[in-house]
């Protein structure tokens, strides 16, 4: 497997990942996407955003498309790379095989039966 991969991606991080799989986006964009994604669960502030994004990019699971300037600031557009869609494919496969068993098991439990109710 890779090298530099975590046992496994925090929460923030496959969301981020999963946010770059369909085109490259910008900071506030990111963050619109990872609350959309998670149903509005996870709200990423922006040292986060931003702590996890320099982080994603050091691993070279992301990087720059470009820049652009909007009302004189810096605009920063990240892409998803091959390496980065691989990861988040592994990532994506563990939780689902685990969501699976879960969700297996849960289908075998048997509703208590409450006293006095049989």
């Amino acid at each position: 497997m890779f090298a530099d991969m975590p046992k496994r991606l925090q929460e923030p991080a496959f969301l981020i990942l999963s946010a770059l799989t369909g085109k490259p986006l910008h900071g506030y964009g990111i963050a619109q996407a990872v609350s959309e994604l998670s149903g509005g669960d996870v709200t990423l502030r922006v040292g986060t955003l931003y702590g996890a994004l320099d982080r994603l990019s050091e691993r070279g699971w992301i990087e720059v498309n470009h820049e652009e300037v909007v009302d004189s600031r810096l605009r920063r557009y990240y892409r998803l790379t091959d390496a980065g869609a691989e990861v988040l494919a592994t990532e994506a496969a563990v939780l689902e095989r685990r969501a699976t068993r879960a969700l297996e098991l849960l289908g075998r439990r048997r509703p208590t039966v409450a006293r006095g109710m049989a």
